[in-house]
């Protein structure tokens, strides 16, 4: 079982276009499990229309609670909040569960031991269905933390899923950035695909995220999405490539076909015949030889 992560170093590039695409290429020769590793902001599900089959809470951390019954109203709690949130409200203190960070702290300074750390639910994960095959994705809640954390569990799930069925494939859709829910997402995996753009903003961002592949030792591949909008740009990342002995996968044009297709909950390599889906199909039969190995 491989298991492949495609992610661009910011938002916008393209990635969950490419993954819905390379999802419906892979299904149809293989067996697929696919994750969603953007916890903050899922889309990926607006194009595989999951028929959800399980759901659970993500439990991440811990807040305060406090019992106004003990409170003494000795302001300690609020003195030691170095997030300021603790608050009194008609003469009790109480504490704001979007802006705890769950230290403890407070408990811990509080001399009237009225103080509680009770399990926080921080999001949710689910276990679905799709056309293309298993679907393992989650939503961390608004104001909450702990999203690499979150991501590690979907993988986990994933790879259980992928176990189960004796898949040959995980494919998972990374978040943009650099941040800790990318690292949860590259880590162990077999290969990064990168989907960058022709800007100086996704040159610089691609130099990035392909840092961190590189510092856990995941091989890394590399796409041009939208390539043809600024063909110096693209030849700058060709070269760039070249001299790091990246493999380049293709260079994806610009088509209209792909926002078209997206809008009927489509991959593009679905509803669409043009030039965008044939280069998504050589970028599969690329990608299909690298991860073969020798």
């Amino acid at each position: 079982m491989k298991q492949i992560v495609v992610l661009g170093g910011k938002g916008g590039t393209g990635k969950t276009t490419v993954v819905a695409a390379l999802a419906h290429l892979m299904a149809a020769e293989q067996r697929l499990v696919l994750a969603d590793a953007d916890v903050d902001a899922p889309n990926l599900g607006l194009l595989l229309a999951p028929k959800v089959l399980t759901s659970e809470q993500f439990v991440g951390g811990s807040e305060a609670v406090i019992d106004a019954a003990l409170c003494t109203g000795c302001w300690r709690c609020q003195e030691v909040c170095r997030y300021e949130a603790v608050a009194a409200q008609n003469g009790v203190y109480v504490v704001d569960p979007i802006a705890c960070e769950g230290c403890a702290a407070c408990a811990y300074a509080c001399p009237a031991a009225c103080i509680q750390m009770v399990p926080a639910v921080n999001g949710e994960w689910h276990r679905s269905e799709t056309r293309f095959g298993p679907f393992v994705h989650a939503r961390l809640f608004a104001g909450q933390e702990n999203s690499g954390k979150l991501v590690s569990l979907v993988r986990q799930q994933a790879q259980l899923v992928a176990e189960d069925q004796d898949a040959d494939l995980i494919l998972i859709d990374g978040s943009p950035g650099i941040g800790c829910p990318v690292i949860a997402a590259v880590t162990g995996v077999d290969l990064a695909l990168m989907v960058t753009e022709p800007t100086i903003s996704g040159q610089h961002d691609l130099d990035r995220v392909l840092g961190v592949a590189a510092h856990f030792g995941v091989p890394a591949a590399v796409c041009i999405n939208k390539g043809d909008i600024n063909p110096g740009r693209t030849a700058e990342i060709e070269a760039y490539c070249r001299a790091h002995d990246l493999p380049m996968l293709g260079v994806l044009p610009y088509d209209d076909a792909a926002m078209a297709t997206m809008r009927r909950g489509q991959a593009v390599t679905e509803a669409s015949t043009g030039p965008l889906a044939l280069a998504l199909q050589a970028l599969w039969a690329g990608l299909r030889e690298l991860i073969a190995g020798p």
